[in-house]
């Protein structure tokens, strides 16, 4: 018969079995060290890897999207094969100043190639005129360019381009630069940039983000600006990239693209309120931030802005004009397959099928994308594709004496791998739930037995090994685990049986007899009874009043919280620095919907013994305190819960007081009162109509609790009084515990 297993030994009462070896131990969580989850999130809405799980309508789309793409990529795959002829016969004509005239646009403003190599100016030009641009006595230039030499940026070394990109929230621009960072060159800086550091930052700016790349429209960091971040290593180091950022001048996140080499990057808004001007005073500086700081140390070439968004196709035609320009100046019968290649993507760029074929699959990805914004997502864990998962034994467990390399495995001690079964997750959940395995069932079945009883069959419900408590009725434990398991885990046939059993409906009332043989009720001589859980406290509350939303799924919500509990401990670039409750049906949400900030969990429910999340709890601890009375008594969501309570009642019931408290009574302790208890409330509810009849401002202040509104057709005494009553059956033993 099983109990289970501690961290070094797998065991029961009755059995001794062989100990777990450290070795078996370190192979255990060999399973857990193979999969794509970053070891940070990033702050990002939906932290990879996440399962999207669409309803309605857009389950149906969202299954369907994916066949659409390949099919429009096949059609486009095909449209590039009918090509050849017309290719064949512009290719082996085509110049290099032929393609460069195609990345030429009425919008361009000003073009720096920053190529001299020598020289204390640059020329460029700017609305079409020749303009030249002084440079600092300590900038270098590097002869590795992409197109000759480069200029080279760094501390002292930043080059003034003076009135150049004087751009507004509402005007679309595009700005382009050659940039190489060398591997060593880990600190952020701004690549371009047009901002005042000393003014909050106004401006806008290309930001080298160690691999990734920024972009920054600001008029106020952090509170009226937007941030868009690449979040595929775009800005890899050693190595010229070509970087290309448009902004459509909606002042969304969504209206900013950022392309590497002439191709489209993944991106994350971490911020999206710009409301106010970007525009500013400060110069437009390469290689640094007006101000000072934030400094990009690498080299830079051929900086073009246009004064609009630039088409796919543009920046495609910047990003490769270098390569094609070496490519075209070879003679055709030289040139390799994938620089014939690269001329067929250029030239097909200009192919008016091949675009509405492109654009259709752009279309399609876009919907994609925003089912996936409006959809339900959970968080998974991904195996790292052609990986092997792997641990090492550490010598005495300390991190840094590793030892032999181990693959995955189970605990010899106890049973062997499912036949077939795969050697990495998927299998080590199949051994968890294999018949050999009947700890699996007992430790789920133990615990919610707890959550129905208060206390599970085992006492300890975190440790079912040697130094456990035996199972008060080891029979039965043993039968619910084996039922639960042979009717496929039915969590919810598993919570009926139990409380529809005749253990669970026995009455919860004590004798000193069975207080004298059973005092902790481990014998189950009576029905539970205990405190109910801090989100159970709230939500009974909010269902009593008619208020508690029956919504499904989507983001955390900000209830009612005490001010000051979140800016105490917040770091000032912190993203959850302010709390700002909600409005409308968000307020009402069931407590597991309540947005949890791990430094500064919701007061109300810490109250309650709702543990921090900082680590598993499989019990918790119910205490008694004045705070919770305190909570329940005046915190503006059980007022208000009190008062919509009291509401409901008057508009049921109407001039008949007797049948008010009856429907209040029903509602919060779902039985009529007793004969001993109606005159109580009756003289409660008589003595605080007389108070509210006589104290207008008192009346105002109860009724102005929470967001919804009193009903300006319920006489305000008498709807304050019957909110008290209501907040006094709230209060109740009796509707607190289970």
């Amino acid at each position: 018969m099983w109990l289970g297993l501690t961290s070094n030994c797998a065991v029961c009462h009755d059995h001794k079995f062989d100990p777990i070896t450290q070795k078996d131990f370190y192979a255990l969580t060999a399973f857990f060290r193979n999969t794509t989850q970053d070891h940070t999130d990033r702050n990002a809405r939906d932290t990879a890897p996440v399962l999207v799980l669409p309803v309605g309508d857009d389950a149906h789309r969202f299954d369907a999207i994916p066949a659409e793409i390949v099919a429009t990529n096949a059609k486009f795959a095909e449209r590039q094969k009918s090509l050849g002829a017309e290719f064949e016969k512009w290719q082996a004509t085509a110049s290099g100043d032929e393609v460069e005239k195609a990345t030429f646009t009425k919008s361009l403003l000003a073009r720096i190639p920053l190529n001299e190599g020598t020289g204390s100016t640059v020329k460029g030009v700017v609305a079409g005129q020749p303009q030249t641009f002084a440079l600092p006595p300590t900038l270098v230039w590097r002869t590795d360019g992409k197109s000759g030499a480069a200029a080279q940026v760094g501390d002292d070394a930043s080059i003034d381009l003076g009135a150049l990109g004087d751009f507004e929230k509402k005007q679309a621009f595009t700005a382009s630069v050659w940039f190489y960072r060398s591997a060593a060159s880990v600190a952020p800086g701004g690549i371009l940039a047009r901002m005042d550091k000393a003014d909050g930052q106004r401006g806008w700016d290309i930001f080298s983000a160690g691999n990734e790349i920024a972009v920054h429209l600001v008029s106020k960091w952090q509170d009226d600006a937007l941030k868009v971040t690449t979040t595929d290593a775009a800005g890899k180091p050693d190595e010229w990239r070509h970087l290309a950022v448009t902004y459509d001048g909606s002042g969304k996140a969504k209206g900013v693209q950022i392309y590497i080499n002439g191709r489209l990057r993944k991106t994350k808004a971490e911020t999206d309120k710009l409301k106010g001007s970007i525009r500013t005073k400060s110069p437009l500086l390469v290689g640094r931030r007006g101000g000072g700081g934030e400094v990009f140390t690498g080299a830079v070439q051929d900086v073009r802005l246009y004064s609009s968004a630039l088409s796919a196709k543009h920046v495609l035609a910047i990003a490769e004009l270098p390569d094609l320009r070496l490519i075209l100046a070879k003679p055709s019968p030289t040139r390799t397959p994938e620089e014939r290649q690269r001329l067929l993507t250029f030239f097909s760029s200009g192919d008016p099928q091949s675009n509405e074929l492109q654009a259709k699959v752009a279309a399609l990805e876009a919907e994609k994308t925003e089912i996936q914004k409006r959809s339900p997502v959970t968080q998974i864990q991904m195996e790292k594709a052609g990986a092997q998962p792997m641990a090492r034994l550490l010598a005495r467990g300390q991190y840094d004496q590793p030892k032999e390399e181990l693959k995955p495995g189970v605990i010899a001690a106890l049973h062997p791998m499912p036949e077939g079964a795969p050697g990495n997750r998927l299998g080590l959940a199949q051994w968890l739930v294999a018949k050999e395995n009947p700890l699996t069932a007992r430790v789920t079945v133990n615990r919610f037995w707890q959550e129905i009883f208060g206390t599970g069959l085992v006492k300890s419900a975190a440790d079912f090994g040697i130094m456990s408590e035996a199972p008060s009725h080891p029979a039965l434990l043993d039968w619910l685990a084996v039922d639960f398991r042979d009717h496929g885990w039915d969590v919810k046939r598993l919570m009926r049986l139990l409380v529809t059993s005749e253990t669970y409906q026995q009455s919860a009332v004590e004798t000193k007899d069975l207080l004298a043989r059973d005092p902790e009720n481990r014998l189950l001589a009576r029905g539970p009874r205990f405190r109910m859980d801090a989100e159970m406290v709230r939500d009974y509350a909010l269902a009593a009043s008619g208020l508690l939303s029956a919504k499904i799924g989507g983001p955390s919500v900000r209830p009612y919280q005490p001010p000051g509990v979140w800016e105490a401990v917040a770091m000032p670039e912190s993203n959850t620095r302010n709390y700002q409750p909600d409005t409308g049906e968000a307020l009402y949400r069931r407590s597991l919907y309540t947005f949890w900030k791990r430094s500064a969990p919701p007061a109300s429910l810490e109250l309650f013994n709702a543990p921090s999340r900082e680590a598993c709890a499989v019990s918790r601890e119910r205490s008694n305190t004045p705070l919770q009375a305190l909570v329940t008594l005046n915190d503006p969501q059980y007022v208000e819960a009190a008062r919509n309570l009291a509401q409901a009642a008057l508009k049921a019931t109407p001039d008949d007081p007797k049948a008010t408290l009856d429907f209040l009574a029903r509602r919060v302790l779902c039985r009529p009162l007793r004969p001993a208890e109606a005159p109580i409330l009756e003289a409660s509810h008589t003595a605080l109509l007389a108070h509210y009849a006589q104290a207008p401002a008192d009346t105002t202040a109860l009724l102005s609790f929470g967001e919804s509104k009193a009903d300006p057709a319920l006489p305000p005494p008498q709807l304050a009084a019957w909110t008290m009553v209501a907040s006094q059956l709230l209060n109740l033993d009796e509707t607190l515990n289970k």
